[in-house]
């Protein structure tokens, strides 16, 4: 790549309290930060070629414009992709407060130490959802799962037989963990449109049917093998692949896994 592309795909990740923006250009965010921009202090980070993944999860956040903003609670440490901390002279003529990788108060400063972990293909995301024809009726779970730099490394089927859409789903969560697991992934995003299972994993919603109580458990079990989790709901456009492996997998008998391998 030319030092003139580059330039051309360069982004900012900036962290102000917990308010983590992605800009184009520096003097974007000098203009957005104003004068207020001693506090709270300021984080930028530097990169190159914004992943397409990360302006779809972006976009379904209704952030589509050039500059984007989001909470600090919404941002993981590969979402980016490679960035590096902006060394101060970056800043000339900028009022904003430099503050260097020791910021703690959100994973950005985690970028840098773990590039080796990405390069060991140790951190993935999962997409999942679940089918069910009748609900209840025969239902399927399907599952992507992608390694961090966004290839995709299997995509999952499973029969469920006769369930609902709240059991498929989590028993798609379930598949594709098991199987991050047992590739060798450490850290994994997880993403669906099933609000109910994005909430529940997270501990926001409660458990009020006895039929996802087992299921639950068992994914919250398996959430706690990954050195870091975080999942994300998503809308069901962002969910196309997954939804169309549930519907392939409605024809297969109960507990009937398939497996496509893809070459990387």
């Amino acid at each position: 790549m030319s030092s003139m592309d580059e330039h051309k795909d360069a982004f900012y990740v900036v962290q102000k309290g917990g308010i983590i923006g992605v800009y184009k250009t520096l003097s974007d965010f000098r203009e957005e930060a104003g004068s207020s921009a001693q506090s709270p202090k300021i984080t930028v980070y530097k990169g190159y070629g914004l992943p397409k993944e990360t302006e779809e999860y972006l976009a379904s956040r209704g952030l589509k414009n050039s500059t984007y903003s989001i909470s600090a609670d919404d941002a993981n440490e590969y979402m980016f992709g490679k960035v590096v901390p902006c060394l101060p002279q970056e800043m000339v003529g900028s009022d904003l407060v430099f503050t260097g990788p020791q910021t703690k108060r959100i994973k950005l400063d985690n970028f840098v130490e773990t590039q080796t972990v990405f390069s060991n293909r140790q951190s993935c995301f999962l997409e999942f959802d679940g089918a069910s024809k009748g609900n209840p009726g025969l239902a399927g779970a399907g599952a992507v799962l992608r390694s961090e730099d966004g290839k995709k490394v299997y995509r999952l089927r499973e029969g469920v037989g006769i369930a609902t859409n709240n059991v498929a789903e989590y028993r798609a969560v379930i598949l594709g963990m098991k199987y991050a697991l047992k590739t060798g992934f450490k850290h994994i995003h997880v993403r669906g449109d099933s609000m109910l299972v994005c909430m529940q994993i997270e501990d926001k919603w409660k458990i009020k049917s006895q039929n996802l109580a087992d299921l639950y458990k068992e994914a919250r079990e398996l959430k706690d093998k990954f050195l870091s989790f975080q999942i994300s709901h998503v809308k069901r456009e962002f969910n196309s692949e997954a939804d169309a492996l549930a519907n392939e997998a409605i024809k297969l008998r109960s507990g009937q896994v398939e497996v496509d391998g893809i070459t990387t």
